[in-house]
Formats: C-alpha cells, sequence, structure tokens
C-alpha cells in the first residue's frame, strides 16, 4: 500500500477514536473540536511516511500536542478580551450550575481533576481510550517501563485523593474499639 492509502485507511479506522479523544479532555463546541480533530489529521497526512503500522497511539500522541497548542490558543484569546473588557461577567451573563450538574460519580472526575495535568492524562489513556501499556508509551513518548512507573504513581495518587475527598461514614474499621 501507498502512503496515501495508508493514512486513508487510518483515517477512516480512527476518526471517531480521535474525535473521542479531543472531546473528552477539551470542553469546547463541537466546531472546535472537530478543528482539533482536523489539525490532527492535517499532522498525520504531512507524516503520513511515518504512520507506524499501529497508528492510533500515534495519532492520540498528535492530538495531544495538538490540543496543547489549542488550549493556549485559547488563553491568548481569553487575555485578549480580558484586556478589552468584553468578557461575559461585564455584561452581567453568569453561568450557574443546575441540580444536574452533580452527576452519579461525579466526586471521581472531581479527584481526578485535582491531579496533575500528567496523572491525568496517563489514567485517562488507560481508562478512556483502553490502551495497553505499550500504547501509553507511544502516545507519551517515553519507555515502557517509564509509562508503567507512570500509570502505577498515577494510580496511587488518585486513590490517595480518592481517599481524601472521601465523607467520614462512620468509624474507620481499623478505629472501631469492640465493647462487650
Amino acid at each position: 500500500m501507498s502512503n496515501d492509502e495508508i493514512f486513508a485507511a487510518a483515517y477512516r479506522e480512527h476518526y471517531w477514536a480521535v474525535s473521542r479523544y479531543v472531546a473528552r479532555r477539551w470542553g469546547g463546541h463541537a466546531s472546535e473540536v472537530e478543528e482539533v480533530v482536523a489539525e490532527v489529521f492535517t499532522v498525520a497526512w504531512r507524516r503520513r511516511a511515518d504512520l507506524p503500522p499501529s497508528p492510533l497511539p500515534w495519532l492520540y500522541g498528535v492530538a495531544r500536542n495538538c490540543l496543547a497548542n489549542a488550549v493556549r490558543g485559547r488563553g491568548r484569546l481569553r487575555r485578549l478580551v480580558d484586556r478589552l473588557g468584553n468578557d461575559d461577567t461585564a455584561h452581567g451573563r453568569h453561568i450557574a450550575a443546575g441540580p444536574e450538574a452533580d452527576t452519579p460519580g461525579g466526586w471521581v472526575h472531581d479527584a481526578l481533576a485535582r491531579l496533575s495535568p500528567a496523572d491525568q492524562e496517563v489514567l485517562r489513556l488507560t481508562a478512556w481510550e483502553e490502551l495497553g501499556i505499550e500504547e501509553v508509551a507511544v502516545v507519551l513518548g517515553c519507555g515502557q517501563r517509564a509509562a508503567s512507573m507512570r500509570l502505577h504513581r498515577a494510580r496511587g495518587r488518585l486513590r490517595a485523593e480518592i481517599d481524601r475527598m472521601r465523607p467520614a461514614t462512620g468509624p474507620h474499621p481499623s478505629k472501631e474499639h469492640g465493647h462487650g
């Protein structure tokens, strides 16, 4: 197969996976997600000779970089709007979270949000994208041992954060005193 055919097959097979990857990480509108995904596949087209036999982890790595660029661009836009004094608060538009904002399991997302971006990413790659450690290493651009260690440490930090956030639901089993 030619590089063009390899790219076309990767695009057909992985477009929706890359779209979901971007959408889960980008809190923007669908059009913004589409822009980032388009950039991912533009990069993939330019580098189609570099596409590996299993291109999805490589595409996730490209998407990760494109998202970082988009976040920087969004920050520049926000600073510009703030300097111009044309933000929503200046016009009295405030968005309040409704009761449906408390979704079941939302505390897990709260705990995840308290972790570093690097910890969040390695956990999301394994949980959301269902990647194995070899694929995580490709996305992160590191060796398998480093990826495995990052995942292990991130899981430990998430566990600690969940324990810290857990409401007290009575005495802890190790603190119970037997009476009788």
